[in-house]
This record gives C-alpha cells, structure tokens and sequence, in this order.
C-alpha cells in the first residue's frame, strides 16, 4: 500500500504570517489537528507545521495572547515529508523514527499535496501496524 492511497489530498496550508486564530478556523472548517505552513500559496513549499497542541501548550499555557500571534510564532519547523508513492510501511517508519503523528506529502516539485495522520493509518492499515505506530510515536523520547 502507498501514501496516496490513505493521504488526505490537497489540506488546507498557510503561510507563517496567518493569524492563530485564523488557522483555529481553518482546523475547525476542515475538521483537523494540524496545517501545513508553507512558504507561499503559490509554490506550497512545505517550512513548518502547526497544531492545535502548538497554538494551546506554546500560547495560552505560556499565557501569551493567541490573537496576537502567527504561524511562525508557535509552529515546528522541522518538517518531516514523504511522497504520494511512498509505501506505507515506510511512512509509519518515520513517524516511530520521529515521534510525529502526522506527516506532509510533497509531489515532484516539492509542493504540499496531502496529509496523512495517524487515524488514516488506523482506518487503512492491519491493526498490528496501528498499534506499533501509536506505541512508538507516544514513547518518551530517550526511552
């Protein structure tokens, strides 16, 4: 099986420079945990990404005003992408690797074109592989 066959195709993306409450919306409007923050809308250059954890533990837990605040204040950017024809095998390898639980998908030219989460795993793969990912990913790090 390979990535293009469980990715969620064409997410919503921003650039660093959206607002936190802009990209709470987005999460809401397209009924997800994480966006992809890209370099610009035209090339989608995958640079970081963003969560709802990110905007909840790296601004109201540090009691900063989300409103005021951007992408690029609170998102990760160490970006970890696989392709539409990467297997899956290979994709859950990276996130035990890199304890994440979502990975951006990039096409030949290096744009965003897909997400895969966990759950997609968990809907399209052999519950052994499930449970592996889901072990690995959420052990401590140095464990």
């Amino acid at each position: 099986m390979q990535v293009k066959e469980i990715m969620t195709q064409d997410p919503a993306c921003c650039t660093a420079d959206e607002g936190l409450q802009s990209i709470a919306k987005m999460m809401v409007d397209n009924d997800c945990g994480c966006i992809p923050i890209v370099d610009d809308m035209d090339s989608k250059r995958p640079i970081g990404t963003i969560t709802d954890r990110d905007i909840c533990c790296r601004t109201v837990a540090e009691g900063q005003n989300p409103l005021d605040m951007t992408a690029g204040d609170v998102m990760s950017s160490d970006v970890v992408t696989v392709t539409p024809d990467t297997s899956v095998a290979d994709l859950c390898n990276l996130m035990e690797q890199n304890q994440i639980r979502r990975i951006a998908v990039i096409d030949d030219a290096g744009r965003c074109c897909g997400m895969v989460a966990q759950a997609d795993i968990a809907i399209n793969a052999d519950t052994s592989k499930t449970a592996e990912v889901v072990q690995e990913v959420s052990r401590a790090a140095g464990v």
